[in-house]
């Protein structure tokens, strides 16, 4: 049996649906062994990577050459010759907070309108438990014709990519695979052992892989929420968050976590998926939805305190410029996907404040074209009557308090959100 495992990981023919933060890097390590197709439907990506070139800052150029079994194309017939599929595709929410499987479903028709007899489609993108097997595949045999564990079969491995972490790779983080059957479940899991050094961890169903991704992100939301709420009661009370928290994780057992903004594709979005299907099946999840509620609070309890701080300084906060440091939803990184600095910026135009916004990380047109953001190109000293530092770049940290309080004019208010700056060089930090 391994034997023959051994012989069909060999034979695979890999096309992976979607190259973004998740599909790039598993295509160029699966590039490095196996034949690759990556698709994506953007052609100004597909020529960039062509190009060499990621924008993402995901993958070096160095390791895109290494992969020499790997070519791109936008153009799905290109994924015909292909016997093995994985959908990284996003898997984002609607106004309403309600999943929104349209690129799925689109990925599932993609791969539906190729699909041979025996082949295996594995999914990577954050879903509910069940959702593979009742939103997806159902899709798959409609395009394809083809029945479900009879002519074809499915498999779900959970990304675990951290944009920006250069620690953290997806070879050296432990893969949870399943399968549809007791063999495919073998197959995807000698798969991906072909690739993750790390190892990886065979589950027994897909569903319970599923359920494994979803609650990664929505413990890691609750219990930021707790801190952020902490926050919010440390303020009112007139004490230090930071000071609190170090003093409390003194104690061998106390999580470190921090008080700030949760945005982001992972954290501010899959706990909808999992409270979507469970108030599906009659049950109300309190704590999820009470944790996201502080969470998409944040931004405007920033901008509030701000605001306060000002009117305390009798600094006339109608028509007055406040510049923002950093859009990005994480430092040293140039991810925009539902960043919540965002929020601060709206709460903050709520109270006829004009806001700037600088960070050399964020990309100008994604900015603009998703938030009607135009980004600054420069700083200038002296301008602002406050600041909002609100991304941990590397390059805020090097510029230091003081030259960053340079920006403002005498008496702006500098507000450090995200908790880089000592105490004694700003006015708050949450």
């Amino acid at each position: 049996m391994t034997a023959q495992l051994g012989e069909r990981v060999g034979d695979a023919r890999i096309g992976i649906i979607g190259l973004g933060y998740v599909g790039l890097p598993l295509a160029v390590e699966f590039g490095r062994h196996l034949p690759t197709v990556g698709f994506d439907i953007n052609v100004k990506r597909i020529e960039e990577l062509a190009a060499g070139e990621d924008h993402t800052l995901e993958v070096e150029p160095a390791e895109l050459a290494e992969a020499r079994h790997l070519r791109f194309s936008a153009d799905a017939e290109a994924l015909r010759d292909c016997n093995v599929y994985i959908v990284t595709v996003p898997t984002p929410i609607d106004a309403s907070k309600r999943p929104d499987f349209a690129p799925l479903l689109a990925a599932s028709r993609t791969v539906g309108a190729t699909l041979q007899r025996g082949d295996v489609v594995i999914f990577e993108s954050t879903v509910y438990p069940g959702a593979t097997e009742e939103v997806c595949v159902p899709t798959i045999e409609k395009v394809s014709g083809l029945r479900y564990n009879v002519d074809f079969y499915a498999g779900y491995s959970p990304e675990r990519i951290n944009p920006g972490d250069r620690e953290h790779r997806l070879p050296d983080i432990v893969k949870v695979t399943s399968g549809s059957t007791p063999e495919i479940a073998d197959f995807v899991d000698t798969l991906y052992r072909r690739i993750i050094r790390a190892g990886t961890h065979k589950a027994s169903s897909i569903r319970v892989a599923e359920a494994a991704k979803v609650i990664e992100n929505t413990q890691r939301d609750l219990n930021i929420a707790l801190i952020n709420e902490l926050a919010q009661i440390f303020s009112r009370l007139g004490i230090d968050t930071v000071e609190v928290l170090e003093a409390a994780g003194t104690k061998w057992n106390f999580l470190p976590f921090r008080p700030g903004l949760v945005g982001g594709h992972c954290i501010g979005v899959d706990p909808y998926y999992l409270t979507h299907k469970a108030q599906e099946i009659g049950y109300h999840p309190d704590v999820i939805l009470a944790g996201r509620r502080i969470n998409d609070g944040m931004g405007e309890h920033v901008a509030l305190r701000l605001v306060r701080l000002m009117t305390n300084k009798r600094i006339h906060v109608v028509d007055s410029r406040v510049l923002v440091l950093g859009l990005t939803f994480k430092e040293n990184c140039p991810d925009l996907r539902n960043t919540r600095v965002v929020d601060v910026i709206a709460a903050l135009r709520d109270f006829g404040v004009s806001v700037d916004v600088y960070d050399p990380w964020g990309n100008r047109e994604q900015a603009h074209d998703e938030y009607g953001l135009d980004l600054l190109d420069s700083l200038a000293e002296g301008v602002y009557d406050a600041i909002v530092l609100a991304v941990a770049h590397r390059d805020f940290v090097e510029m230091g308090g003081a030259a960053i309080r340079r920006l403002g004019k005498p008496g702006a208010v500098l507000f450090d959100v995200k908790n880089i700056l000592p105490r004694h060089e700003v006015d708050e930090r949450l």
